[in-house]
């Protein structure tokens, strides 16, 4: 980060003598931690490539802060910190910062490696959501339009199809075929998102483990990365935690034989989430807990293939054949959940 970055930071945050170093993870935003005046902060920017409108995040944070503050202080509540004159947001140069509390014995983890840990954190998203049972989620800005809209994402992977790589389609026939034969999950997405007894409500949408602060006795903390909260549907946040914490391996494994269901680490998600969202879910709702995992392994399947039909123009790729490997791994993973519920 630049000096003079930094020193306007210092200025708008009325810090002295801050020490600013780079965290190494995450995908989206870049991140600092930062030394000042005896206290540690986060300091993030923006990826506002992936987010269009970052001003958008920030109205949407500070109404949940709002709200959680008046009606669950005993909540702990990842809001940003403001400058000296009250902003929650930073513009420089057309870039965008906000800044992040540090919270004292806290970790995150990257894989999940034990049901605990999926206990936890499903415990922990539906805590959030079920806490958040009395905000109109319509109030919230829509941060990353069809993000989760499974209609939308086979339409363009039908769109693939007639526009796409004449060789990479030929060569993906069997995957093709496979993802068309399951479509029967569009139809079964569409019915229930026109089901009145379907929720819109708060929904965090991306719900990996390291999206959970753990305390040193492997206990959840909260839930952090807040940007793509947003109005949807408990499918989301039940089906990727089912899509990223069931498997032994991640969607990057190419050696599809070690794809498989750990069904201790099913039932961990279950019993995390009902036991802070049992109240709230409908029984019709209840009745398509598995089915979120179908949804949203389907949707992540299609979309990677698409990407390879289309010279991965979305998530880019690190070897030929990337997306139809990640594809494959998706496919191969649906299909043992499938079996496994």
């Amino acid at each position: 980060m630049e000096t003079s970055l930094q020193q306007t930071i210092e200025q708008l945050y009325g810090w002295e003598n801050a020490v600013f170093r780079p965290v190494a993870s995450g995908l989206i935003n870049h991140t600092f931690q930062v030394e000042a005046d005896g206290r540690i902060y986060l300091l993030q920017e923006v990826n506002s490539h992936v987010f269009k409108h970052p001003e958008q995040i920030d109205e949407n944070l500070n109404r949940l802060s709002d709200y959680l503050s008046m009606n669950a202080p005993e909540y702990l509540f990842t809001a940003p910190v403001k400058t000296r004159e009250g902003n929650s947001l930073v513009v420089q140069d057309g870039h965008f910062y906000r800044v992040f509390n540090w919270v004292p014995g806290s970790h995150t983890i990257d894989v999940v490696e034990t049901p605990e840990q999926a206990f936890e954190a499903a415990n922990q998203f539906g805590l959030f959501t079920s806490l958040l049972k009395g905000f109109d989620a319509g109030n919230l800005k829509i941060t990353l339009p069809d993000f989760h809209n499974l209609s939308l994402r086979y339409l363009q992977f039908e769109a693939s199809l007639q526009h796409g790589n004449p060789e990479r389609i030929k060569e993906s026939t069997h995957e093709i075929a496979v993802l068309k034969a399951k479509s029967g999950i569009v139809d079964r997405f569409e019915s229930f998102v026109k089901n009145p007894e379907a929720r819109l409500r708060v929904t965090h949408h991306d719900t990996k483990i390291s999206n959970i602060l753990f305390d040193n006795e492997q206990k959840g903390i909260c839930v952090i990365d807040l940007d793509t909260v947003m109005p949807g549907f408990f499918l989301s946040d039940v089906g990727d935690m089912i899509r990223t914490y069931v498997c032994p391996v991640s969607e990057e494994e190419k050696d599809l034989n070690r794809i498989s269901i750990r069904k201790p680490f099913l039932e961990a998600i279950q019993k995390g989430y009902l036991a802070t969202m049992k109240d709230a879910l409908t029984g019709f709702e209840k009745d398509h807990f598995w089915f979120a995992g179908e949804m949203l392994i389907y949707m992540q399947a299609l979309r990677f293939l698409t990407d390879h039909l289309n010279n991965d123009t979305y998530y880019g790729s690190r070897y030929t054949g990337h997306n139809f490997v990640r594809a494959a791994n998706q496919i191969c993973l649906l299909e043992a959940l499938q079996e496994a519920v």
